[in-house]
């Protein structure tokens, strides 16, 4: 089965057409320009492709209503376009793509693949605020978690490459970043909330705060809800710490001796350690850890000094291991209790499994 995977971020839209065997047969990397898609530009790279036998789309919010892929028609159109409050920066550009695609293959079946559903399996006491019953009935206040298809296809593929772990804490360290505990290939528990500020300090989003200092800032400085939100998501995190929100240029100055660049990496490592203890509880133990994102695949230096502080649970690394290589690896110590891997990123790998696992049950 032939899959066109459609990937909309809030810069770009990654496109790629996978073959029955998941040999990547041809790829486009499309700048969006405030928040839109170039129609024109997809419909000349689609032209010389050839026949597509079915369409995956990367949809980041699927709410409570969608906890699986689904096929798409009008009706789904609809929910998901009631969902965009939840995502505005995604969302609406995730749908924009979606009509464009349906327009320009309308014989092509398209499958929604979402962020949030591989956490839909979060337990009460996971996914449950601690906030008044009427507000959690009357607007479906819970933590439903994002970059889901990473964390299914990281631990998807750590099983596949260590045989028999159960209790794996995926990583996925990229601009944004979020934590995962994948107990029997369900997840049980992860960092970010009803929104992606929710958990780890970020490039440029804050993490989690105590709620009372948001209040605090919007009564003493007169902020607007919307400036707070605007700096709590693109001028916080590693660029509000340091001024920049690329890891490498970090950690370059932190090797030089900045004090603002250390500052940065000791919070986000400390951030990081703790949240990986968390997902670790959630399962009663850890049989695997998996870096994947551009820093957890391309950083050795935040994979060891992450892994510095977690030898009571059983992760150790290899420093050989850790600095070199390319491609899914292992990078633990022999003997180490907890496997330690690097996967690189493929979430179209994740969207192709899901869509041809819903055309499946079609047929």
């Amino acid at each position: 089965m032939r899959v066109l995977v459609a990937n909309a971020g809030s810069s770009s839209l990654k496109l790629r057409v996978l073959e029955a065997d998941d040999r990547v047969s041809a790829r486009a990397d499309l700048p969006v320009v405030a928040h839109r898609m170039d129609a024109s530009a997809i419909e000349r790279w689609l032209a010389p492709l050839g026949r597509v036998d079915v369409v995956g789309h990367r949809v980041v919010h699927g709410g409570a209503e969608f906890t699986c892929a689904v096929r798409v028609d009008d009706g789904v159109v609809h929910e998901l376009e009631a969902l965009c409050d939840l995502a505005p920066l995604h969302q609406p550009l995730s749908l924009a793509v979606l009509a464009e695609l349906r327009r320009l293959l309308p014989d092509a079946p398209h499958v929604a693949c979402f962020d949030t559903a591989f956490h839909a399996t979060l337990p009460p006491e996971a996914s449950t605020y601690a906030l008044p019953a009427e507000w959690r009935a009357r607007w479906g206040l819970r933590r439903f978690g994002f970059h889901g298809l990473s964390h299914a296809y990281a631990s998807r593929r750590a099983r596949a490459l260590t045989g028999d772990a159960r209790r794996i804490v995926t990583c996925h360290l990229g601009a944004g970043a979020s934590l995962a505990a994948v107990l029997d290939a369900r997840s049980v528990e992860t960092t970010m909330g009803f929104t992606p500020l929710e958990g780890l300090v970020m490039a440029t989003r804050s993490g989690s705060l105590d709620p009372g200092l948001v209040l605090w800032l919007e009564q003493h400085t007169g902020m607007s809800a919307d400036a707070l939100a605007d700096a709590l998501e693109h001028r916080s995190g590693l660029l509000g710490l340091a001024g920049t929100a690329d890891m490498r240029e970090l950690e370059a100055r932190a090797a030089a001796c900045d004090v603002a660049a250390r500052l940065a990496l000791d919070v986000y490592l400390h951030r990081l350690r703790a949240g990986i203890a968390a997902m670790t509880a959630a399962m009663g133990g850890i049989d695997a850890i998996v870096f994947t994102g551009g820093v957890g695949e391309n950083s050795p230096l935040v994979r060891a000094r992450a892994a510095e502080g977690l030898g009571f649970l059983g992760v150790r690394l290899d420093a050989a291991r850790n600095a070199t290589g390319a491609g899914d690896r292992a990078i633990g110590a022999a003997g180490a209790p907890a496997s330690a891997l690097v996967v690189p990123a493929r979430e179209d790998l994740q969207i192709a499994h899901e869509t041809r696992a819903v055309m499946s049950a079609v047929t």
